[in-house]
């Protein structure tokens, strides 16, 4: 198996039980998670060797965030011990039609003020195969833009293949700015992963009338979505875009779209009952990687991703705690759910 990287930031997760509001609520559940590190974790559990970089606190909760990123068999020699706070975020899920809700209290977080030069690149990748970031990153600060920005310079150097999930956050900056900083880091990128918003809010490229909430999607706009972004970043080997249906907040449709230079793969379409969506763009990501890493063809690149994610939505958690025997089960059409005995 490969060695990934990934950088970025990982918070606490403070959620209120089941499906109560947060003025209901009497206690808070404590987990962790975030883009990359929801990647790595879930790397991990298909058997790669994973290294998180970040910037954690040095007190007990950073402490904490390590144990339980080392539980899940992910390396966090690389990162920094420094700054006063994690992140974190309050979770409110969803159900039936009411959306859930995501409040961040992140605020001068330890990785928010890390700078270019402080995290050890050379011995981080050394070995490594892949590295893998999201546009969440360089949105916390300027200078964590600068030091993604060093980060994808140094992967190419040593000839990694890279990734990015655009993964537009409004709660962290405009369309404006998003496009000014990832338009620097795009270059970089060799796969890019992206929803039709994403694409939409950051480089203003839209899926024409395809509107995710009417339930209905267009697969030939999204095509030229993908062409879009190639035109404009002729560097993107492929794109990879996740379509979902949201029915409500507990029912979705999920598939997706893999673009390479020979041609495009749209995956089979899966009817989701949900559990938990957080993370399941992430666990595309992770199952797309580990796909394209291991040799897998287009057609079967973009049907493992989208059932690795799909079986997240089953799973509470930022992280995809599934195992490669039951992606591949899933891919293999056995969707039943029946008892395993």
């Amino acid at each position: 198996m490969a060695t990934v990287v990934t950088f970025g930031e990982l918070m606490l997760r403070l959620k209120s039980p089941g499906f109560q509001r947060f003025i209901q609520s009497a206690s808070l559940e404590s987990t962790f998670g975030g883009g990359e590190a929801n990647v790595a974790v879930s790397l991990s559990q298909f058997g790669h060797q994973t290294r998180f970089v970040s910037a954690f606190p040095a007190n007990p909760i950073g402490d904490w965030a390590i144990a339980e990123l080392r539980k899940y068999g992910v390396d966090c020699q690389y990162v920094l011990r420094q700054g006063d706070r994690l992140g974190i975020y309050f979770l409110e899920g969803g159900a039936s039609q009411r959306a859930s809700n995501v409040v961040y209290d992140r605020a001068g977080s330890s990785i928010a003020a890390i700078q270019p030069g402080q995290a050890n690149w050379s011995a981080g990748f050394a070995d490594a195969q892949w590295f893998h970031v999201t546009g969440i990153t360089p949105a916390l600060s300027a200078s964590a833009a600068a030091a993604t920005k060093q980060a994808l310079e140094t992967a190419k150097a040593r000839g990694l293949t890279t990734s990015m999930d655009l993964n537009f956050r409004k709660k962290l900056w405009n369309s404006a700015k998003a496009n000014q900083v990832m338009s620097t880091l795009m270059p970089f990128i060799d796969v890019a992963i992206a929803n039709e918003e994403d694409c939409e809010k950051v480089f203003g490229i839209t899926a024409g009338a395809t509107q995710v909430s009417s339930g209905a999607l267009d697969h030939d706009r999204y095509l030229d979505v993908a062409a879009q972004l190639q035109k404009r970043f002729p560097n993107i080997q492929q794109v990879a875009i996740t379509l979902r249906e949201s029915h409500s907040a507990s029912n979705n449709g999920w598939s997706g779209l893999l673009v390479d230079g020979k041609g495009h793969s749209f995956s089979r379409h899966y009817d989701l009952t949900i559990v938990d969506r957080v993370g399941g763009g992430d666990s595309f990501a992770a199952g797309l990687i580990h796909a394209l890493v291991t040799g897998k063809d287009r057609q079967n690149a973009i049907e493992f991703a989208v059932a690795a994610s799909a079986l997240k939505h089953s799973i509470l958690g930022d992280f995809n705690v599934v195992t490669l025997a039951e992606v591949e089960s899933l891919v293999g059409g056995d969707g039943s759910g029946r008892v395993q005995r």
